[in-house]
């Protein structure tokens, strides 16, 4: 899945989510005490993560790695002082074992080839450092964009969702984690609450062309488009509303 949009549709379509994310997330994962004092963020996006852990270690404490040429121009202007690479996880250009923690927010599930990718995120972690990992549970139906593939299948009940995506269903994450050559993995579960003004509100990043979903939408005619419009519509109230999303967790260790 390709994510060549520019960095203000992906935050407007995912920064709703990915940032409450975030914060969880490196609780979890364990950038929380004196024992991680670096940090990769893989797959960095906009920066969601990387201004968590900008924030708990320093910008000269940080890297960060993307293959989006527009979010790696963006990263480089919103953090100058971070160094922001571009590459793809399956390729990370770090030497081996160069951080106390790597980590990576919603992307596992749009790698290539994820047990390569998690397998290049063990190699850059210095042993016995964090390698960790979350993606939305779009499987078990919490994720926070369950209700718009809910309303797709519908209309088409063919359509493909991101249920099928690795790591989207429970132990998935720590499977990919195990045969990446991660030690002591487990896996966990974090969930945020993210409001909406309106439905309105909810449904216009739907329409920017990000991801799977974005993809989907933009693919469809101007009736198409509509009539999915009203069945989200239906589903969700049409005053001030609020989305609770779950995403799984993988955790675990560079061997020592």
């Amino acid at each position: 899945m390709s994510f060549a949009v520019g960095a203000d549709a992906y935050g407007a379509f995912m920064g709703r989510f990915s940032e409450p994310l975030a914060l969880r997330f490196a609780d979890v994962a364990g950038v929380t005490g004196p024992t991680v004092t670096s940090a990769l963020d893989v797959g960095c996006g906009t920066g969601a993560l990387t201004r968590v852990l900008v924030d708990r270690l320093g910008p000269d404490r940080v890297c960060a790695v993307d293959p989006s040429p527009p979010f790696v121009t963006a990263m480089r202007e919103r953090f100058p002082d971070v160094d922001v690479r571009a590459g793809r996880a399956e390729a990370l250009p770090f030497d081996d074992g160069a951080f106390d923690a790597v980590l990576a927010q919603l992307v596992v599930h749009f790698m290539t080839d994820p047990v390569a990718g998690l397998a290049e995120m063990v190699r850059t972690a210095r042993p016995g450092g964090v390698v960790a990992a979350c993606v939305w549970d779009h499987a078990g139906g919490t994720g926070p964009l369950a209700a718009f593939w809910a309303a797709v299948r519908a209309g088409d009940p063919d359509a493909p969702d991101e249920s099928e995506l690795p790591g989207a269903r429970e132990g998935h994450l720590v499977e990919l984690l195990t045969a990446a050559g991660a030690t002591d993995v487990t896996g966990t579960a974090i969930a945020v609450e993210v409001p909406h003004a309106s439905f309105d509100a909810w449904w216009e990043p739907f329409t920017l062309g990000v991801g799977p979903a974005g993809a989907y939408v933009a693919a469809l005619d101007d009736a198409a488009r509509r009539d999915l419009r009203e069945r989200c519509r239906a589903r969700l109230p049409q005053g001030p509303s609020s989305t609770t999303a779950r995403a799984w967790v993988g955790r675990g260790l560079a061997p020592r």
